[in-house]
């Protein structure tokens, strides 16, 4: 049996994340408190979304929920308050996420303002739009519906408790500091599987909830950047290209599996539920 010892949204893609006890099971990921994984971003003027990749210090970017509010705090800035309700008149912005051209509703020139400052670069944050559905279905979901809003493609990030401690043991004996899991920004973290076991796993479930691993999380540099802080810092993508270089993905080096909801749709997965693991074999 696997243990869910994590769950983790992240209302604004590639910022600061929020733990949860527990959290709604949707076709396009989790919600806890009124928000959604993912569902807001930072965009150029021009549409395209900005990651920790090029603007680390969003890490730093940390929002939480607070009545009817989603307050965002950044470094040395008073915070900002976005409101939870849609507002079905905000101005429509055409953004594009790697292939995929999505409308989403503007936040306003005020809220624009301050994330510009807050990311270090002109930039304008968008939200995910209720009347919109970015599907995701392609040949590694076998068919099966799936769908994303801000995430890169796919709806859940799994990894498994014991695939970073294997990482950690190996960064430890080249004489590097062990990493957090916040480094890989899963949305599960599970307990009870051996190392990389997630890779092979045809199903978690439990009762009616029946999670499908389906392709392989190739990493990017955003390891290297420290969470609490914004600093890049060694990137264990080298110790990873040791021994995860994945045949599957034409090379990348993985970590973590993408998860869709094969069944289960609105229950709750909750810290401390046990999982049955299905093997693929």
């Amino acid at each position: 049996m696997a243990t869910v010892t994590e769950l983790l949204l992240y209302p604004i893609k590639s910022c600061a994340g929020l733990s949860v006890p527990e959290a709604t099971l949707a076709l396009d990921g989790l919600s806890a408190n009124g928000v959604h994984d993912r569902e807001w971003m930072v965009v150029t003027r021009e549409g395209l979304f900005l990651t920790q990749r090029e603007y680390p210090r969003m890490a730093t970017i940390a929002p939480r929920v607070e009545g009817e509010d989603l307050v965002v705090e950044a470094p040395g800035m008073a915070p900002i308050r976005l409101p939870l309700a849609h507002d079905l008149d905000a101005p429509a912005i055409e953004v594009l996420i790697w292939d995929d051209h999505v409308l989403a509703a503007d936040c306003g020139d005020d809220v624009s303002v301050w994330f510009s400052d807050a990311v270090g670069a002109p930039c304008r944050l968008v939200r995910f739009r209720p009347d919109v559905v970015r599907p995701k279905i392609s040949p590694w979901t076998g068919g099966l519906p799936a769908a994303a809003r801000f995430s890169d493609g796919y709806p859940i990030l799994l990894i498994g408790q014991s695939s970073l401690d294997d990482l950690n043991a190996k960064l430890t004996n080249a004489g590097r500091a062990a990493l957090p899991m916040n480094r890989f920004r899963p949305n599960m973290v599970v307990d009870g599987i051996d190392a990389f076991e997630e890779d092979f796993v045809a199903e978690f479930s439990a009762g009616e909830i029946k999670l499908r691993p389906v392709k392989p999380c190739a990493r990017c540099p955003i390891p290297s950047v420290d969470q609490a802080t914004g600093i890049p810092g060694p990137d264990p993508l080298d110790i990873l290209q040791t021994y995860r270089a994945n045949a599957r993905m034409d090379g990348a080096v993985t970590l973590g599996m993408n998860v869709i909801v094969e069944d289960g749709i609105g229950r709750i997965l909750r810290v401390g539920q046990e999982l049955n693991a299905e093997l693929a074999f």
